[in-house]
């Protein structure tokens, strides 16, 4: 939320908007979204919403030499292991395959009475690491990520061999384990490898079996190892295939793949098991996060679920998470429910304190383009994490090294525009060995090399990123009003979820929308509950971890950007704005068109020569009941906000032509909040309607004096002060009376007037007449006999004459006419009907 950041908003054309529009049946704003995300076509968007994609497991090439590898050892009654890893994905793909090969060979479920996670490795462990089947013995090995470290080792297929496994299946690991997989084939075990994971470098693969979606050219190949092992499960035609989808879920949004494609039907029905899931380890851990079971999200999973699972295997070990997913037991399921929360606690003090220690030592580096971080007594299972946290909130990438020794165990976090992998490969003569990918990598580093590795990772870094690279951007989907984020847009932009890497949550962009109210709360009131205003419409909204503060005062228009989201509480369902990010707003130019650019600012000769010239030829005011349509039915957006509608449509790119009542007295206050677009009155666009040719967007930002009128607009935009203000417009153009008596006394009681005075008498006192105005005044004075205009020596002197009936004039039944005509319009003018029900 801080002021240091840029917002990115993405190309938008507004043809593609309307077509999803009138194709899906959807909202305009769900329509930006969508284009922003690529999927303008209206197919495209359909598949997307739908969900749906789904591709068979024969799909792998080389599933079905899997499945007779596996098959074989069953009936057999082969020692089976599945060795997983010590994260949510790991512990979950182990349990689907550990379930549905105990499924197939008939064994009864797992009701182990020893389940801590501290206990000795799972081989050591009957009956929770093993169990005898009918036809075969199934059982499994967590690694631990400090004794083990990642993947498949070489002392561990010497405890394998020892164990007597005959077939092993590695589960999230041993696509890059070329060597210990041969030493395993060598030591009599067969092997069978699922990962997901990015293969060696050289292009070397282990003499095995291989399930990958990647390695082995399946359709989608961003699934993580548990929707993998879930394949493999339905191609053995497991029973339990399809209770599995829950732990697919679980595991697909906590490794933080993709959610696009196949991923989002695996996670949409994932979710939708997991609410119901008969699991009791899952149904205690919901309990003890207080999870809505009915109302479990994505997000529920990523933030609460996962990180307590993640938790056992980052500080102890992970045999606990996987005991939950496996145990038939609940009262063992809550204990061990209660276990992990425990860990997760100790992961979190762990957590804050090195964070504290780190933030400190990034504070002495106040200009460093790259942090590297390192000490004593820090946990390596938790470096992760504070690498995330610093980078994000220093946009910079990190390094945080736990040292033990003369050697050091780190993990590294990077920012979108920095190559984390390549930059430790730039630096790799000062480290042990290194790995990773582009945002996230780990590596060993010996002690002595800690300063010269920090200086060359900052060299590397400052030779690749720019000054723009580290400024931190906030991506905006969509332009909102004030009158669109309300319940009705909640429930839409619910129809792209399941939200996450790849399809993040929504970002509303409210324009010149103003902060107020702000309340602080929480324990130590590090939050904020305010209210938005925009476009007339207030709405609840709340900025978490804030330090109490917005960082927009409330008499400042600011663009906020925010997530709208549906608050459940105390048996109420009310949408509420989630600010991420706020700036002061930084219109654009606005640029006058028409007449009324003459008009900004007139000095008294420019109202004398108006004047003048109305009185020698101004025919009486046209009724304008006819004017040329010049396009097809305008877009209603009345009653939603101008601002939100304005800003949408100058993002586009395309030309925009704003028509207000009166441009004089609108432009200073838009000038402040909005820009962009062109500007001109109804008044200069009855004139010349060909000033609207030139644009892609008419956008009536206050309605028309009169019906006709509408016919030049494209877009619809006003409220109900606009209303108010075009009535009083209208009402001080055409409501002649009382300005014609105060307009004669000041002629008569100057005993007629010429010159720059008599410019000031027709400009008025105070807020100056339009010049039509004006010169309406001066000929109906003239009409009427009561005064004599004479241009040539620019003078109007005022005779005696006696009182006269004001309808004698033409031009003042004329102006009366169209106020008449004006009123009950602009009287008659009610909000949309999609505006009223919203």
């Amino acid at each position: 939320m801080t002021s240091s950041r840029r917002i990115v908003l993405g190309a938008c054309p507004t043809t593609a908007v309307a077509r999803l529009e009138e194709e899906l049946g959807i909202g305009p704003v769900t329509a930006q979204v969508l284009v922003r995300r690529g999927h303008d076509d209206p197919a495209a968007a359909r598949a997307w919403l739908a969900a749906d994609e789904s591709h068979p497991p024969t799909a792998f090439a080389g599933m079905d030499a899997a499945v007779a590898l596996v098959r074989r050892h069953l009936a057999a009654g082969s020692r089976i292991t599945i060795h997983g890893d010590y994260d949510v994905d790991g512990v979950c793909s182990t349990a689907i395959l550990v379930r549905a090969l105990r499924s197939l060979a008939g064994a009864a479920p797992d009701r182990a009475s020893d389940g801590s996670a501290e206990a000795e490795g799972a081989l050591d462990r009957a009956p929770h690491g093993s169990a005898a089947t009918d036809g075969g013995r199934v059982d499994w090995y967590l690694p631990s990520r400090l004794e083990d470290g990642y993947g498949l080792r070489s002392h561990t297929v010497e405890r394998l061999a020892a164990r007597g496994t005959g077939l092993l299946i590695t589960a999230d690991c041993a696509i890059t384990a070329v060597d210990e997989v041969a030493q395993a084939r060598a030591a009599g075990i067969d092997v069978l490898v699922t990962d997901h994971h990015a293969p060696r470098a050289d292009g070397v693969l282990p003499d095995a079996p291989i399930v990958h979606p990647a390695v082995c050219g399946y359709p989608y190949p961003h699934l993580c190892a548990a929707a993998v092992a879930h394949k493999l499960a339905e191609a053995l035609g497991a029973p339990t295939a399809a209770e599995d989808l829950d732990l697919v879920a679980l595991a697909t949004v906590a490794d933080v793949v993709p959610l696009t494609g196949e991923n989002r039907r695996l996670v949409r029905e994932g979710l939708g098991a997991l609410r119901v899931t008969r699991k009791p380890g899952l149904r205690a851990l919901m309990a003890v996060t207080r999870c809505d079971a009915p109302r479990l999200d994505a997000r529920a999973v990523g933030f609460r679920l996962a990180p307590r699972i993640n938790a056992a295997g980052r500080l102890r070990r992970a045999d606990a998470g996987l005991e939950l997913a496996l145990t038939e037991d609940r009262a063992r399921a809550q204990a061990v429910a209660e276990e992990l929360d425990r860990v997760n606690l100790e992961r979190r003090a762990v957590e804050q304190r090195m964070l504290f220690e780190a933030e400190a030592q990034v504070r002495e580096q106040p200009d460093a383009i790259a942090h590297v971080v390192w000490s004593e007594g820090w946990h390596a299972g938790v470096a992760g994490i504070v690498a995330s946290r610093l980078a994000e909130r220093t946009h910079r990438p990190a390094v945080v090294i736990a040292l033990e020794g003369d050697r050091g165990t780190g993990s590294a976090r990077s920012i979108p525009a920095f190559d984390l992998l390549g930059g430790l490969d730039a630096c790799g003569a000062h480290l042990v060995r290194h790995g990773g990918h582009r945002a996230a990598a780990g590596l060993e580093i010996e002690r002595a090399s800690l300063e010269a590795f920090r200086d060359a990772f900052r060299a590397h870094a400052r030779g690749v990123l720019t000054d723009e690279d580290l400024v931190a951007a906030q991506r905006v989907d969509a332009i909102a009003a004030g009158g669109d984020v309300g319940h009705a847009l909640a429930e839409e932009l619910a129809r792209l979820e399941p939200f996450g890497h790849g399809n993040p949550g929504v970002t509303l962009l409210l324009p010149a929308a103003r902060l107020a109210d702000p309340r602080p709360m929480g324990e130590q009131r590090q939050h904020v509950r305010f209210t938005v205003e925009s476009g007339g419409i207030r709405a609840k909204a709340v900025a978490f971890s804030c330090d109490g503060r917005l960082p927009v005062d409330a008499d400042t228009p600011a663009d906020a950007a925010v997530s709208l989201e549906l608050d459940h509480w105390n048996g109420t369902v009310e949408p509420r704005l989630v600010l991420k990010h706020a700036q002061p707003s930084v219109p654009g130019p606005i640029d006058v068109v028409g007449e009324p650019a003459r008009w900004l600012d007139p000095g008294p000769d420019a109202y004398l020569t108006a004047a003048l010239a109305a009185v020698a030829s101004e025919p009486a005011p046209p009724r304008a009941d006819a004017p040329p349509v010049l396009r097809a039915a305008p877009v209603d957006r009345r009653d939603r906000g101008v601002a939100g509608t304005l800003a949408a449509l100058v993002a586009s790119g395309e030309p925009v032509l704003a028509v207000c009542a009166d441009v004089p007295a609108r432009l200073p206050g838009l000038r402040v909040r909005l820009g962009g677009f062109a500007l001109t009155d109804w008044a200069a666009l009855e004139d010349d309607p060909a000033l609207a040719g030139a644009y892609d967007h008419v956008v009536a930002i206050d309605p028309p004096p009169l019906p006709a009128l509408v016919a030049h607009a494209t877009v619809l935009a006003w409220g109900t002060p606009e209303l108010h203000f075009a009535r009083q417009i209208h009402e001080r153009e055409y409501r002649l009376r009382d300005q014609l008596a105060t307009l004669y006394r000041s002629l008569r009681g100057a005993g007629g007037a010429d010159g720059e005075h008599l410019g000031s008498l027709l400009r008025g006192e105070g807020t100056p007449r339009s010049h039509r105005l004006a010169g309406r005044l001066l000929r109906v004075l003239a009409e009427l006999d009561v005064v004599v205009c004479d241009p040539a020596s620019r003078r109007v002197a005022v005779p005696d004459a006696p009182r006269t009936d004001l309808e004698r004039s033409p031009t003042y039944r004329a102006c009366d006419r169209r106020l008449e005509e004006g009123l009950r319009w602009l009287t008659e003018r009610t909000a949309a009907p999609a505006a009223r029900a919203a």
